[in-house]
């Protein structure tokens, strides 16, 4: 299971973490999310170690969705030294959140 990131650890975990960090934006309605849930938490095992991998759900934790105008769920940022570096918005292949995690550790 991905790391459970909150509005409360979200600075701790994401922002000051010296490993390149995914972070999935959900909910438990959006059937998209549902899709790329089980992919996100494999990416948190197999990148363990080497990335920060989590979850965070804009219905529990609506002022980091606010700060980072997600509109759109699911919505997967990649933050690299406290910045975003990149996103994807929507369901995608597990091969695509891979690729852009890997361009973060190299």
């Amino acid at each position: 299971m991905a790391l459970e990131i909150t509005d409360s650890n979200f600075e701790e975990l994401v922002l000051k973490s010296d490993k390149p960090v995914l972070l999935d934006f959900w909910a438990e309605w959006c059937g998209p999310c549902r899709m790329v849930g089980p992919v996100v938490d494999e990416l948190h095992k197999e990148y363990d170690g080497k990335a920060v991998v989590g979850k965070l759900n804009v219905d529990e934790n609506p002022k980091v969705a606010t700060e980072y105008g997600i509109m759109s769920i699911p919505a997967l940022l990649y933050f690299k030294n406290g910045q975003v570096v990149d996103k994807q918005v929507g369901a995608v292949p597990k091969h695509i959140l891979a690729n852009k995690l890997d361009a973060q550790l190299a």
